[in-house]
């Protein structure tokens, strides 16, 4: 399985961006996708995941960004809008062969057997 991400970048506060996560060797279909972000000098934390129709948010992006998947495409997308600076981290694609119907399993790091190389995300006037 491969995950490859795409789409950061650098953004002024109030931009939007959108991430994406190229899926191979899996379909984003029967898995729980997963994004996850790492600031600077923090550990990597949960921020967004999609399981069967079932999406789950960090708080403090709730109603910012938007997980979403294209089957056709088996590719799984990160919208995120106003965009903060302490939004500023690598951000993570994973996947998990799993589908998770409850938070606890979905924001686990532990879940997810599958993980891209992160995308820098950076937040800054």
């Amino acid at each position: 399985v491969q995950l490859v991400e795409s789409g950061g970048g650098l953004v002024q506060p109030g931009g939007s961006l959108r991430l994406s996560c190229a899926a191979s060797g899996r379909t984003v279909t029967s898995s729980t996708m997963g994004w996850f972000r790492q600031a600077p000098g923090k550990e990597r934390v949960f921020v967004a995941a999609v399981s069967s129709d079932i999406t789950f948010y960090i708080d403090s992006v709730k109603g910012r960004f938007t997980i979403s998947r294209d089957n056709a495409k088996n590719t799984v997308y990160l919208q995120m809008n106003s965009l903060k600076p302490e939004d500023t981290a690598v951000y993570y694609c994973a996947a998990a062969s799993t589908i998770y119907l409850t938070p606890e399993f979905s924001r686990s790091q532990a879940s997810y057997e599958y993980w891209g190389q992160g995308t820098q995300v950076t937040v800054s006037s």
